[in-house]
Formats: C-alpha cells, structure tokens, sequence
C-alpha cells in the first residue's frame, strides 16, 4: 500500500492511450450518441411529437437522420 504523501492526486494512472486506440473511443462514442438519438427521435414520433423531432434532428444533424412524413429516415444530402 503507497504512503498518502506518495500519491499523485493530478496522475489519472495507467498509460496514456494510442492514437488508434483514442480514435477507436471516439467512433464508439459517437456511433453509441447516434443510436441513442435515434432511439429519441423515434420515440418522439411515436408519440407524435414530429415538430420537436425534426427540430431534435435539425439540431443534431451530425447523427444524420431527418423526419419525414413522422418517420426517422438517414438524412440524404
């Protein structure tokens, strides 16, 4: 067990990640930010909300879907 004057409270520990390895979090992150705002976006159509989708999806237009007609579609540019 390490001395308390021994600890580094500004050391977040463990090594620092690859370049691939950072780059591999952040596709996992934002494929995981895209399902999670799809999963919204249907839901707000489900309940009819389709103004506040399409203003969700206008907002958010990196996850690439857009409302059409109260359905979730990929977003065509």
């Amino acid at each position: 067990m390490k001395q308390i004057s021994d600890i580094n409270p500004l050391d977040l520990g463990g090594e620092p990640l690859a370049e691939k390895a950072r780059a591999k979090l952040r596709r996992e992150r934002f494929e995981q930010e895209k399902e999670n705002g799809y999963q919204l976006l249907v839901e707000l159509c489900y309940l009819g909300e389709y103004d506040m989708a399409k203003q969700l999806a206008n907002k958010n237009q990196k996850w690439g879907y857009q409302i059409v007609d109260g359905v979730v579609m990929d977003r065509i540019d």
